[in-house]
């Protein structure tokens, strides 16, 4: 027993979580099919990206921290 691989919580919770925050991920899916059609290449989605792990980041943590030793 002692040899097996702990398993992380986290990845687990992160795909919970991810179910809540569709509308992040609908704003970044929408960002990227807006920066496909730029041919300047100056346009991004990280704020859109970003805005979206801070959801499922905000949803994780308090559950994640409850089961750190």
């Amino acid at each position: 027993m002692a040899d097996e691989e702990p398993v992380d919580p986290k990845k687990h919770m992160e795909d919970v979580c991810k179910a809540k925050c569709t509308r992040e991920w609908r704003a970044y899916e929408d960002c990227v099919f807006r920066v496909r059609k730029d041919d300047t290449g100056n346009k991004h989605c990280t704020g859109q990206y970003f805005d979206y792990w801070h959801c499922v980041d905000k949803c994780v943590a308090p559950k994640l921290f409850t089961k750190l030793k």
